[in-house]
């Protein structure tokens, strides 16, 4: 089978459990009866088991069928495990298991068994005459040496001859009333502890109930409801058979309370009796009690137990773990795949760079210069036209913020009265000095002079954070070469804006020291704004009532300061229009060209300078080399030989199980 399908395997698991399940109702239970269990169709469903606990699945997550035994306190379930293990346990008064007892049962060939516990790291090798004492003394040690229960597991490995393969956990007993030495909620601990593991679906629930007490009201019954409502993964065994045989025909019969995998009447073992005796016991009595022989030989006996749990155990297989192997096998390869690409060679390596080169190009020319952001539509940052068009208006707004105009109501011409007063001299009349109008000029540039450089700073320092973000995301599958293309951009990102920065100084520079214009504009706005001299020089020879007139560009203005300086008013209402008209043309071109300068270094950049510059960062004569990029970072190749070894180990488990299923459709 190269592709496992669930539930063909699933079908055929079932097929194969049902017909053994047939073809051992008639078997005769001697010698080693719980060996008779196995035949040439259900022994390759456990070897499946014993393949993937071989091959160490359970490291990958996934859990292998686990029998898991809840009851009552003193319902029998250590006899039944006794029975089943075939070696003594812990007994007496009171709670016995105090903590999750895990028995894994391996059938072993060998004539001498082995026997091992393990637990907080410890290994400690035991035999049968020993087992039970060391049980105890280990329990003590991980729950002390009260009478309190622990969550700690003890893990107790049975390798012997006519045990079947199985595991199987065996749960503190249910307890409603602490007794002296146990704490006030133990009956929550070992609930808590019950559900722990009986929730995992690879868990059979192997509820052992007492054949005296009323499964209906059984509470862990209604555990295991909880998690298996259906009963799907729930079988009941019926303790003490022998001692209440009254009605127990009716209760297994009826199902009152949905065991979905049925019930098995067994009889515990009784003082000295051997494992033989004690199985010859209870054959003769389902045989011969009067009402306990009614009860379907399919439904009574040790043996019949094992033969049922070793076929649950084959269906889970089929139910959960084949599915769980495909899952995690199909995310690995996934989680493989996104893993950045191992390059073997130069050629590969320059392939594989140029082709990043080239997304990183394109997805910047799309971003910053297009205005296209598909590829991030919810992160605005990466919306860089709109982005870069707020800043430039933001810019314009700070220009205009950074140098107002003198307050009109109080001291309008003051400023320029004052100037002119300080650059007169020995000359024609009527001529306005040309030292004043760059006196007031270079006033005004010293009160915008640092914007320019705080915003062509603030966007190439955008830029720059864009061009790592991209380089970040199209490098993901080569991560090695991240940190060196990173700091080429970063360092060319710093040569352009260090050009920005010289460029701004020099248009700064140009217009304090230089006042020139040929756009029309400022002619126009002067005319505009001269337009109203007259009303202003009425005003102010007349020294009429009101102290305020409306000048058009200047709005409501006070003149009552101006009685006293008359012969200078007019010169300098014109210095300040000249100044007002030509300013505004000063603001719109420091906007316009810092805007056109940006967009071209920037268009630069991302066509040409950038590509440049890394290509001679790799392959120029003082470059790194395409060999780093064969270069892997040690968590990246941590990473990749988990997941190999991962998805070996998960593809020798599916050709496992494959291979054994293929045995079972050809018989």
């Amino acid at each position: 089978m190269s592709t496992l399908d669930v539930k063909s395997v699933c079908s055929k698991i079932s097929s194969s459990a049902n017909d053994a399940v047939e073809r051992m109702s008639g078997l005769t239970i001697t010698g080693g009866p719980l060996v008779s269990c196995y035949n040439d169709r259900i022994r390759p469903l456990l070897d499946v088991v014993d393949k993937l606990r071989n091959l160490n699945i359970m490291q990958e997550g996934i859990q292998l069928p686990t029998i898991v035994v809840v009851g009552d306190q003193s319902s029998g379930k250590s006899s039944v495990l006794e029975s089943l293990a075939r070696i003594s346990l812990p007994r007496g008064q009171g709670i016995c298991t105090r903590v999750p007892l895990i028995m894994r049962l391996e059938n072993y060939s060998h004539p001498r068994p082995e026997f091992r516990l393990e637990f907080d790291g410890k290994v400690i090798n035991t035999d049968e005459e020993r087992i039970s004492d060391d049980i105890t003394a280990a329990t003590d040690e991980i729950a002390g040496n009260g009478k309190g229960v622990s969550n700690t597991p003890l893990t107790l490995i049975v390798k012997k001859n006519g045990v079947p393969d199985l595991t199987m956990v065996d749960l503190p007993g249910i307890t409603r009333v602490a007794v002296h030495g146990q704490p006030e909620d133990i009956h929550e601990q070992i609930s808590k502890i019950i559900m722990e593991f009986i929730t995992p679906e690879e868990s059979i629930i192997l509820n052992v109930l007492s054949a005296s007490v009323n499964f209906t009201t059984c509470e862990s019954i209604q555990l295991s409801q909880k998690v298996d409502k259906n009963g799907e993964r729930t079988l009941a065994v019926v303790t003490k058979a022998d001692k209440n045989p009254e009605g127990l025909l009716e209760k297994v019969t009826a199902n009152d309370v949905n065991i979905g995998l049925g019930y098995v009447c067994v009889r515990n073992r009784i003082g000295d009796e051997s494992y033989e005796e004690a199985r010859d016991e209870e054959a003769r009595l389902f045989k011969n009690h009067h009402l306990l022989s009614g009860i379907s030989k399919s439904m009574v006996g040790i043996p019949v137990l094992a033969q049922k749990l070793v076929q649950i155990q084959a269906s889970i297989v089929g139910k959960c773990i084949v599915r769980k192997i495909n899952d995690k096998l199909s995310t690995n390869i996934n989680e493989m795949n996104k893993l950045p690409k191992s390059l073997s060679s130069v050629a590969e390596a320059t392939t594989a760079f140029m082709h990043v080169l080239g997304c990183v190009k394109e997805s910047l020319r799309k971003i910053v210069l297009i205005g296209e952001f598909e590829e991030y539509p919810d992160v605005m940052e990466m919306h860089c036209t709109a982005r870069i068009a707020e800043m430039l208006d933001q810019y314009s707004a700070e220009l205009h913020a950074n140098c107002p105009e003198t307050d009109p109501k109080g001291r309008f011409l003051l400023d320029e009265i004052k100037v002119l007063e300080e650059t007169k001299g020995i000359a024609l009349p009527n001529f306005l000095p040309s030292a004043a109008f760059q006196a007031l000029l270079q006033r005004k540039i010293k009160g915008i002079y640092s914007t320019p450089f705080e915003f062509v700073d603030k966007v190439w320092n955008y830029i720059e954070s864009v061009v790592v973000r991209v380089l970040t995301h199209q490098c993901d599958k080569y991560p090695q070469i991240l940190p060196s293309t990173r700091r080429v951009a970063q360092t060319l990102v710093g040569k352009k804006k260090q050009q920005s920065i010289d460029w701004v100084m020099d248009i700064v520079e140009m217009e304090k020291l230089t006042d020139y214009t040929c756009n029309p504009e400022y002619i126009t706005t002067w005319n505009q704004l001269m337009s109203d001299r007259e009303l202003l020089m009425e005003a102010v020879k007349n020294n009429l009532h009101c102290s305020t007139v409306n000048i058009i560009g200047f709005g409501e203005v006070n003149f009552a300061h101006l009685n006293s300086k008359l012969g200078v008013v007019e010169e300098a209402f014109d210095l300040k229009t000249r100044m007002t008209a030509y300013w505004r043309t000063v603001l719109r071109r420091l906007v316009d060209c810092t805007a056109l300068h940006l967009l071209f270094g920037i268009q630069n950049f991302v066509n040409k300078d950038m590509e440049k510059e890394i290509i001679h960062w790799l392959m120029g004569p003082e470059g790194i080399g395409l060999e780093r990029m064969l270069d892997e970072s040690p968590s990246v190749t941590k990473t990749r030989m988990r997941l190999k070894n991962s998805i070996k180990l998960l593809k020798e488990s599916k050709d496992a199980v494959a291979n054994i299923m293929d045995r079972i459709a050809s018989t």
